[in-house]
């Protein structure tokens, strides 16, 4: 259990978990979600992979400054991590506002990046969306998190999984229930004030060489599957995979097959890493000679 310092003095709480010399993987959490919203994935992963997962500025133990925050923030924020980890590279997998997070990293940091995983996630935002977010917002600051939870875990969970489920949802995004309001909020702006952000992202999407494995669940309505079709078109690496039934939280509603084909994809992307590095150092002793 870790604590490093971010390039602007926030306090980044991680947790490294998993088999210590496997291939590292950096898991980053989305809207108001901690580092636990992975406890499926890390555990999965653990006997093949060293686990990487931070808590967001503004959630789980790290600082909760008052904002603004920032969406590249919040990506320099997960390479202070990698560099604390002491990893020059990792499969990043991200989802949601994580996921978002996630393609920063791709674009503004390629070489630290061996795949990538974007899971329930979107490229730009919609109007709508929007709106969304800025009534959890303001829902948030004038009634508290608790107050918007159970209208908002209709946007996370499918139908037939929201009763079964819904007792261990402080797992899942804007349903963490005791996070600050304030810090809850800051982490909405910084999603409402990347407009010009989510652009460029999308230019530069085409840019990435990566394998990049695009996940969504055919029952997301927050992210829905047309956003998943669009990054998946854009970026030229990308493979597209619809869970059937599968809601925004699907990492948890549908934990099993999200982690069989996370552990597929992984599998192949580091033996397509491996090779990499083995033609990189193969040209660097030829040209050495």
């Amino acid at each position: 259990m870790s604590f490093i310092r971010s390039t602007d003095g926030t306090r980044i709480h991680y947790r490294i978990t998993g088999r210590p010399n496997g291939a590292p993987i950096l898991f980053i959490q989305g809207l108001g979600a901690d580092k636990n919203g992975w406890n499926l994935q890390r555990l999965a992963t653990a006997p093949r992979y060293r686990g990487i997962a931070l808590d967001n500025r503004g959630a789980g133990r790290s600082d909760k400054p008052h904002g603004p925050y920032s969406l590249e923030q919040m990506a320099d924020d997960a390479i202070a991590v990698l560099d604390d980890a002491g990893e020059e590279t990792a499969h990043v997998v991200g989802a949601s506002m994580g996921g978002a997070i996630s393609q920063i990293v791709a674009v503004k940091y390629p070489e630290r990046t061996r795949s990538l995983t974007l899971a329930c996630t979107a490229g730009r935002n919609h109007p709508w969306r929007e709106e969304l977010l800025a009534s959890w917002r303001d829902a948030a600051l004038e009634r508290g998190i608790g107050s918007m939870g159970h209208d908002a875990a209709r946007f996370m969970i499918g139908p037939r999984s929201f009763r079964r489920l819904f007792p261990a949802i402080g797992w899942l995004g804007p349903l963490a229930l005791g996070r600050p309001s304030h810090a809850f909020a800051a982490q909405c702006d910084a999603i409402l004030a990347a407009g010009e952000l989510h652009q460029e992202l999308i230019d530069l999407l085409p840019t990435i060489e990566v394998p990049t494995l695009v996940m969504v669940g055919n029952q997301d309505i927050l992210t829905p599957r047309g956003d998943s079709e669009d990054l998946a078109a854009t970026i030229p690496t990308a493979e597209l995979v619809v869970i059937s039934g599968a809601a925004h939280g699907f990492m948890v509603e549908h934990a099993s097959t999200f982690n069989r084909v996370l552990l597929e994809f992984l599998g192949r992307a580091e033996r397509a890493h491996q090779k990499r590095v083995t033609e990189r150092a193969e040209l660097d002793d030829a040209l050495a000679g």
